[in-house]
Parts: structure tokens; C-alpha cells; sequence
């Protein structure tokens, strides 16, 4: 995909006249103007850890699973400006507000926005150098949520992150990378997936909140057609002991630095 190509696709409509009210903000520090829904799914981190994961190259393009309103698109445009993306999300209403957000951030020659199943490919019949995604996730305890955007965003099982990995994969050159976020505690079933979806030869960076506790985040990315065992890289501490951010984490989710 050229990242200087434009889309085929119809824009989504405008997100307001949708029905769905929105806040205004910032990521990266103030850096990018971001609007997300008021009520429902809203972003954290972990869009912003996702995008700072990659290591895409001038020319190269990223294909992300579940964009949302478009956060690490966003982020991944802001620090790689010579690399293009496509972002498929199942919610017209969320993709439209994407695809304001791209426009509001002066990204739209290079990031584009589709309204679609990201189990379904091919995109276009277009082939990338890299896949992302934050997947929903099915936590081990809590209530169900009232608002059905954020109790979508829960209810996946192992089965969705499987069939996203494979999806990914497909649309995947040989030796492109695929990346996810989840939490530490879905390590088994990241691994099941990514091998599933024949992208070997993982690199796992744990995310600690503080310094000597466990992990609750991991990102994993593997290689389509990559063979060999699984590696731990250096990782990320969150917070120091008084709450605020390290200086490291600073580096990346406001200074839109890649993770080290």
C-alpha cells in the first residue's frame, strides 16, 4: 500500500450525526488533537505502547485490527511521518469519529479508516509490512458492564484474538511483523495465536506499573514465517513509587518516543 495513495473507501459520516456524543483531547502531550466517546470504550495507554512498539520503516505501511477512534494511528503517524496505515473497525460510529481524527490531525493522505469485520480479509487485497491490534479481552474477574460499547470491548475470548492474529497474518507480507497488547495474564493465549497465525520467532516486552511488581501488560510481536523460540526484550516501567510516569514511560507516551 502506498502511503500516499488515496482510499477507495466512502468516508464513515460525521461520528455527531451518528448519535454518539464525544470529548475533545489530546494525546502525546498535547501533541495530536484526539476525540473520543463520551460514554463507553475509552482509550488508556495501551493504543500509545501499541504504536510506539513498532518499528516500521519510510515507505512501509500498518494494517490495525480494532482502531477505534484511532489512537495508535494517530500516535504512529506522529512519529514515523514517512509511514502510511489502514485502521478497520466493526463500529461505523467509531470509525467515523477515527476518521475525523485523522482529518482533524492533518493525516489523511496517509492514514485511512474503514468500517468492517477485521476477521474478515482480504483489506483491499492489499498486502502490509506490519499489523497491530489491541484486542478485546474477557477478563478473569469483574461485573458486566452497563454500556454495550465497553462490554463489546470485554467479551472476546481466545477464539476472536485467534481468528484477528489470523486475519492479520494473512494480509501480512512474509517477514512483516505482528503486534499485540494484553495483559500479562493472557501471555498462553497470545502465543497460541501469533503461532497459530504462523508468526514465529516472538519478542515479548513486559510492562511493569511499578518497579518489582508483576507485569500486567505485555506486548508481543512476532514474524510471519519466523521460526525460533520465544525472547524476552528489556521492559518498561511504568510509574515511579509516587504515582507520577517515568521518565522512560514520559519518553514515550507523551514525548511520542519508541519504546526503548
Amino acid at each position: 500500500m502506498n502511503a500516499a495513495r488515496a482510499p477507495y473507501w466512502a468516508k464513515p459520516g460525521r461520528p455527531e450525526r451518528r448519535g454518539m456524543e464525544v470529548t475533545e483531547g489530546h494525546l502525546l502531550g498535547g501533541r495530536l488533537a484526539y476525540a473520543q466517546p463520551r460514554t463507553g470504550f475509552r482509550s488508556g495507554i495501551e493504543p500509545v505502547l501499541l504504536a510506539a512498539s513498532v518499528a516500521a520503516r519510510p515507505g512501509e505501511c500498518v494494517l490495525e485490527a480494532g482502531a477505534g477512534a484511532g489512537a495508535a494511528l494517530l500516535c504512529l503517524a506522529a512519529r514515523l511521518p514517512a509511514v502510511g496505515a489502514l485502521g478497520v473497525e466493526s463500529d461505523p460510529r467509531l470509525a467515523a469519529l477515527a476518521a475525523r481524527n485523522i482529518r482533524s490531525n492533518g493525516f489523511s493522505g496517509r492514514l485511512h479508516i474503514v468500517a468492517g469485520d477485521a476477521a474478515a480479509p482480504p483489506f483491499g487485497g492489499l498486502v502490509f509490512d506490519h499489523a497491530i491490534c489491541n484486542p478485546p479481552y474477557h477478563p478473569d474477574l469483574g461485573t458486566r458492564s452497563p454500556d454495550p460499547g465497553r462490554q463489546r470491548a470485554k467479551e472476546a475470548g481466545p477464539a476472536l484474538l485467534a481468528s484477528w492474529a489470523a486475519a492479520l497474518a494473512f494480509s501480512l507480507r512474509r517477514h512483516g511483523t505482528l503486534t499485540v497488547i494484553l495483559p500479562a495474564a493472557h501471555l498462553t493465549q497470545g502465543m497460541e495465536a501469533l503461532k497459530g497465525a504462523d508468526c514465529g520467532a516472538v519478542r515479548f516486552i513486559p510492562l511493569w506499573p511499578r518497579a518489582g511488581q508483576p507485569a500486567k501488560l505485555l506486548l508481543l510481536c512476532g514474524r510471519k514465517g519466523g521460526r525460533g523460540g520465544c525472547h524476552m526484550l528489556p521492559g518498561l516501567v511504568l510509574h515511579d513509587a509516587d504515582g507520577r510516569f517515568t521518565p522512560e514511560a514520559e519518553d514515550v507516551l507523551r514525548g511520542g518516543q519508541p519504546i526503548p
